[in-house]
């Protein structure tokens, strides 16, 4: 991480203004202009900028209009919020701002009036984007989003809590790089490009990198070993984008990692929580080209936590005993009368259109939040071009009990070469309490305009 401000700024003056600039201009180089890529998409350079950076996601909810904003967030120690109108409408969304301020509040944070935001808005991110690529995406939402005149919810943060917004510049300078992206010359075009929308535009980081003491991320770049090596996100766990070998893309080739990207399927897995609404709203409109760049970034990133771990291989003796109704195992029925049928005695699914378990990276997460939440609750469907997904994880808080859960999970932690944890009935309880029983099976792409 740069420090470099820290020079030029007292404390009161970034208490003031934080790392506040006008926009730095950055060469047009084929890593951070997204102009090409656009016209591969078929899209604007505007619309696809804002495919890049997932900004319908946030900004949209179901049934509502596109980009007017009403998504609840929690902030973490402090309450909820509300995402903003983004449409051009001059009352309550942005149509009034300029193209400084909009950069402003993309690269520091700071609205118009301003007001701090909290980075639940990814703005530590955003501010690795180019300026040709910022003023691509302004002019979309002048000139093609259609304003709609619907007003911001107030957040629901005590005051006295509210008041750490005024210290958001003070945090900016400690824990971000504001600097736009600069490509690395020892490295290729691909990999800087790839570097670019990982780091930036995809904002991967805030989902897969575990945050510090000032819940800020741990890492923003290759340079620090914490960066996308997976973290805890509201009873889920975002899995390590890092090399290691298991619970990570260590045996993922570039062509996995850009199938995933694309379609939500590879042969190791399939998308699941929030990553399905990144891969219906933004990855999946990407050009091959940019899946392929940050395919060769994400696995040129080494592996981390399982430098000394031996690679898992497939045992046969769990499927053996499953054909043969030897139940023996703790979990071993469960799984045999409930997930067999799509994920098969073998434990490898049928892909393309049921994900394996065996030697999945998700079941070997030494965190098991996700697959315990999954079981608990399902998950939204994939939806492609030609459609959605026939088959979607079932939701299971009915028909299992937590003994039940722990069970199975434990099982499939343990079977087919697998050696992760197991799970305790006390930690599918609390996952029970903390998340929504509620499914909403509509849940599909969010209109971008």
């Amino acid at each position: 991480m740069k420090y470099r401000k820290l020079l030029a700024i007292s404390l009161f003056s970034a208490f003031v203004i934080g790392c506040d600039s006008g926009a730095v201009t950055t060469e047009s180089t084929y890593a951070t202009d997204s102009t090409a890529q656009a016209a591969a998409a078929g899209i604007s350079h505007g619309e696809y900028v804002a495919r890049l950076g997932n900004c319908v996601a946030c900004h949209t909810i179901l049934e509502g209009e596109p980009l007017a904003g009403g998504l609840k967030m929690a902030v973490p120690l402090m309450g909820n919020l509300y995402t903003t109108n983004i449409t051009p409408d001059p009352e309550t969304g942005i149509g009034n701002y300029s193209f400084d301020e909009f950069d402003r509040a993309m690269r520091f944070g700071v609205k118009k009036d301003g007001q701090r935001m909290y980075p639940a808005m990814p703005y530590p991110s955003y501010a690795k984007m180019s300026e040709q690529d910022m003023l691509a995406l302004y002019d979309f939402f002048m000139n093609e989003v259609e304003p709609v005149n619907l007003a911001n919810q107030p957040a629901e943060i005590p005051g006295w809590k509210d008041s750490a917004r005024l210290g958001m510049g003070i945090w900016n300078l400690l824990t971000m790089d504001a600097d736009p992206y600069e490509p690395d010359t020892n490295q290729s075009d691909d990999w800087n490009r790839g570097a670019y929308l990982t780091q930036g535009l995809g904002h991967c980081g805030a989902c897969h990198t575990p945050r510090g003491l000032m819940l800020q991320e741990k890492g923003l770049d290759e340079g620090d070993s914490d960066f996308l090596a997976g973290a805890p996100l509201d009873h889920w766990s975002a899995s390590s984008l890092n090399g290691d070998i298991n619970s990570g893309l260590g045996r993922w080739t570039e062509d996995d990692v850009a199938e995933f990207l694309g379609s939500g399927h590879n042969r190791f897995g399939t998308a699941f929580g929030t990553m399905v609404e990144v891969i219906n709203n933004s990855t999946q409109h990407m050009s091959d080209a940019d899946l392929r760049a940050m395919a060769v970034y994400m696995k040129s990133l080494p592996p981390v936590v399982e430098v000394n771990v031996t690679q898992w291989s497939y045992d046969n003796s769990d499927t053996e005993q499953l054909i043969g109704l030897d139940f023996s195992a703790t979990g071993s029925q469960v799984y045999y009368e409930y997930c067999s049928n799509c994920h098969a005695t073998s434990g490898q699914g049928y892909y393309p259109y049921q994900p394996p378990l065996a030697g999945n990276a998700v079941i070997m997460d030494p965190d098991p939040s996700s697959l315990i939440n999954i079981t608990l609750n399902g998950s939204l469907r994939v939806i492609a071009e030609e459609g959605p997904d026939v088959n979607d994880m079932p939701y299971f808080r009915q028909l299992l009990s937590d003994d039940e859960i722990a069970d199975v999970i434990t099982y499939i932690r343990s079977a087919w070469g697998h050696d992760a944890a197991a799970v305790s009935t006390a930690q599918v309880s609390e996952v029970r309490e903390a998340t929504d029983p509620t499914r909403n099976d509509d849940i599909y792409v969010l209109r971008m305009k």
